[in-house]
């Protein structure tokens, strides 16, 4: 088993873990330029469109619930593989879904299956690697993994650029990468859970293991701050092929360049806290980067019901999105530490409850067409109780000396 690589082999399983979990925001985000020609080849208003995107939510959080505790009793590699070739198969359904009840099962299990890379590649992460280590690393897999939204949009643009393809070649696109990452998996990742510290795997296990971290208050408290932060931000992920294409008039392949480059803000965001975070600490980067999301989200909402400039969006956006960067690394530092044989699990709901946010979101975006409010009022709405969250559920760093709330040490990282 690895323990803490080094030099090359640090950087080939950073890029393998990345491969996992770009799958999940390509699976999100490569279709989003094809809303408008989904919802005329379909004949679907935009709700129905984005309860396509609703539904790879649920998948999402569910798969990543059911994928999380299996994988502490039975390993990472033999689920991940499985899920991965059924992601295959759930893709090639969505390609040739004949209407949107058809779509939107196929999303589902897209998500579902796709969560196995997300889940699984934060639980490698933990059973690799520990303290400081644990944050650089995780920083240095973010920093690849937000070329993901960054690409994935520009990328689905381009697919609908070329002749004779259409939003359905986008699916075929990610069944073939999903193939490619089967194969790679296969090939290159050793399994990381030994049999000595795996978990049982019954039901009652897992309820134990569950319950556990339930009443953890401050794992509770920083898994809440990135559900709110990173599920609030689906509203931006439904609400702007609509907005900036319908409202504001761009064409597709400008939305997918506008959209792609808050992958540069996740990565600005992402690299400073793994920077910074031994001169700082994790949770005083944590609190300045939900602060700063709620100022931006407040120029959005602003910005839309003052009917403003699309320069008034983006910006903001761009800004709320570096802040993203720096929740979701910091978050996980602070979340999964001392989680060590429950990783799955303890990374199964820090993952699973932005997608469920996510995806009672996602569809309230498109209530109402005419206008950018929606968005704005959900941005602002969820950075807000982040916030407050933050401000009343996870504790201060234990002074030296203290036992740390895990593990009877004093907690690295803050």
């Amino acid at each position: 088993m690895l323990r803490n690589p080094t030099g090359r082999a640090r950087l080939g399983l950073a890029l393998l873990l990345a491969l996992l979990t770009v799958l999940g925001p390509l699976n999100i985000d490569m279709y989003l330029p094809a809303f408008p020609e989904i919802s005329a080849d379909l004949g679907a208003n935009a709700s129905r469109v984005q309860l396509s995107l609703t539904a790879c939510l649920v998948g999402l959080a569910v798969g990543q619930v059911v994928i999380g505790p299996l994988s502490d009793a039975r390993g990472r590699r033999g689920p991940l593989l499985v899920c991965l070739a059924l992601f295959v198969l759930a893709s090639a359904l969505c390609a040739l879904a004949p209407d949107t009840a058809v779509l939107v099962l196929g999303r589902f299990l897209q998500g579902f299956t796709a969560s196995a890379g997300v889940v699984l590649s934060r639980a490698v992460v933990r059973d690799v690697f520990d303290g400081a280590a644990l944050t650089r690393f995780f920083a240095l897999i973010m920093a690849v993994v937000a070329v993901a939204p960054m690409a994935a949009p520009v990328l689905g643009g381009g697919v609908l650029w070329l002749p004779f393809t259409d939003w359905r070649s986008i699916f075929w696109t990610l069944a073939l990468l999903g193939a490619v990452i089967v194969l790679v998996v296969a090939l290159r990742l050793p399994e990381t859970l030994p049999r000595g510290r795996r978990i049982p795997g019954t039901p009652g296990g897992s309820l134990r293991t569950m319950g556990a971290l339930l009443r953890d208050r401050r794992y509770l408290g920083y898994t809440l701050v990135v559900g709110l932060l990173h599920g609030g931000s689906f509203a931006y992920v439904a609400g702007t092929p609509f907005v900036y294409q319908d409202l504001y008039g761009v064409s597709p392949q400008v939305f997918g360049v506008l959209f792609g480059v808050n992958g540069i803000a996740i990565i600005l965001g992402s690299t400073a806290v793994g920077r910074l975070s031994e001169r700082f600490g994790e949770r005083s980067l944590l609190r300045l980067a939900v602060a700063t999301a709620v100022a931006a989200t407040s120029v959005v909402l602003a910005t839309a019901l003052l009917q403003g400039p699309l320069v008034l969006l983006v910006v903001p956006i761009f800004v709320y999105m570096t802040c993203m960067g720096m929740v979701l690394t910091g978050s996980f530092a602070l979340a999964m530490e001392g989680q060590e044989n429950r990783a799955g699990s303890a990374s199964s709901l820090l993952g699973a409850l932005p997608m469920l946010i996510g995806a009672a979101v996602a569809p309230l975006v498109g209530l109402d067409e005419s206008t950018a409010v929606p968005m704005g009022a959900l941005l602002f709405g969820t950075s807000a109780l982040g916030l407050l969250v933050m401000a009343t559920m996870t504790r201060p760093p234990a002074r030296a000396g203290e036992p740390g709330p895990h593990t009877g040490a004093p907690t690295p990282g803050e």
